[in-house]
């Protein structure tokens, strides 16, 4: 084995030793969900390749257990966005020169979703993407609760111009959601902003994220270039 080989293993092995201790000691609660791959690949500077190593081999062991499931994400251009660091980040991250404007931060209401997750009043944030040299790619609303940490939002603006660092700062994590994709007509508004045609179709994509306790985190509808955006599914039957 070459040098590099051994450094890979020596990871694997220090990854698969820390989170076996972690189970052990408790710190990692019996049905306490894991760190995704991503996040444990960035945290113990790792490849995915090596963490899911490391965690087929904790399976083995019977430290943990997997099951199928499915996950979806975006794809800019064929290249895949970790949603959980935001989307603006993550562009970033892969090269893509895409800015981000800020549309507004204003206090609203949406009767069905405040009554399904039992929240009075919403903050809509409205950002629009658009390539450096280039036309809008998408036009974005994310709602989130007026409450708690949240409530001067509309006054005090975004942490570091980031919807996902201000959710993070107050605390606010997403343990689960759901997603849903379709395709819209662009109304005169949109088409407006995203420098575009009325009636040209734009994917439309909405995604809910909810915390441990099921309560709402962001609720966000997003109109999207189908040039250069696609949804990409994937699914396990382990």
């Amino acid at each position: 084995m070459d040098r590099s080989g051994q450094v890979g293993f020596g990871k694997r092995n220090r990854l698969i030793a820390d989170l076996a201790a972690q189970i052990h000691s408790g710190r990692l609660a019996r049905g306490e969900r894991l760190p995704g791959e991503n996040q444990l690949a960035r945290q113990y500077a790792v490849s995915r390749g090596t963490v899911r190593s490391a965690l087929a081999e904790l399976a083995q062991r019977d430290l943990i257990a997997t099951q199928g499931g499915v996950g979806s994400f975006v794809t800019f251009d064929g290249v895949a966005l970790d949603q959980s660091v935001g989307w603006a980040t993550a562009l970033a991250r892969s090269g893509f020169e895409i800015t981000t404007v800020l549309l507004g931060i204003e206090r609203t209401a949406d009767r069905a979703l405040s009554e399904a997750h039992g929240v009075a009043e919403l903050i809509a944030v409205r950002r629009l993407r658009r390539q450096r040299a280039g036309a809008p790619v998408s036009l974005e609303v994310a709602l989130v609760p007026a409450t708690g940490p949240l409530a001067d939002l509309p006054e005090r603006g975004l942490v570091n111009d980031s919807l996902t660092a201000t959710l993070a700062e107050a605390g606010l994590l997403a343990s689960a959601g759901e997603q849903w994709i379709g395709l819209q007509a662009l109304d005169a508004e949109a088409a407006a902003l995203l420098e575009r045609t009325a009636g040209e179709p734009f994917l439309r994509a909405v995604r809910v994220s909810t915390d441990a306790e099921g309560r709402l985190i962001e609720h966000v509808v997003s109109l999207l270039d189908p040039a250069h955006f696609r949804f990409h599914l994937r699914f396990s039957g382990r």
